[in-house]
């Protein structure tokens, strides 16, 4: 797996990846893009990011062995037990990639940042 540099676009940052993680990855946008249609795509810290009136809403990024999340913290306090598998810092969760994405826990965690902002 590779890391894009400097990505100008999430189009460019996927593109980076093997076909296998680009669909996780578009799978991952299209979530968030249906959760919150209003959000602004753009790269912040060289990550797939979405933005909400100004605000980021949630950023995502592939790594060697799991996809990982950042909704900022804070973001994700209520929803406690859901998290707890994958959790590993404040503000970051890890998917990893021999198991399923909980597509449905993230669309929860935007519709949760949504409210927040």
């Amino acid at each position: 797996m590779t890391q894009n540099q400097n990505p100008q676009t999430i189009d460019e940052y996927i593109q980076t990846y093997p076909k296998d993680i680009q669909s996780i990855l578009e799978k991952i946008r299209k979530t968030i893009r249906n959760t919150a249609p209003e959000a602004i795509e753009t790269i912040s810290y060289q990550l797939p990011t979405f933005k909400l009136k100004g605000k980021s809403l949630i950023y995502f990024a592939a790594w060697k062995d799991h996809i990982a999340i950042y909704p900022t913290p804070g973001g994700i306090d209520d929803l406690g037990a859901e998290l707890a598998p994958y959790q590993t810092g404040k503000g970051t969760l890890q998917f990893p990639l021999d198991k399923p994405i909980p597509y449905e826990l993230i669309q929860k965690i935007v519709q949760t940042r949504m409210q927040k902002i």
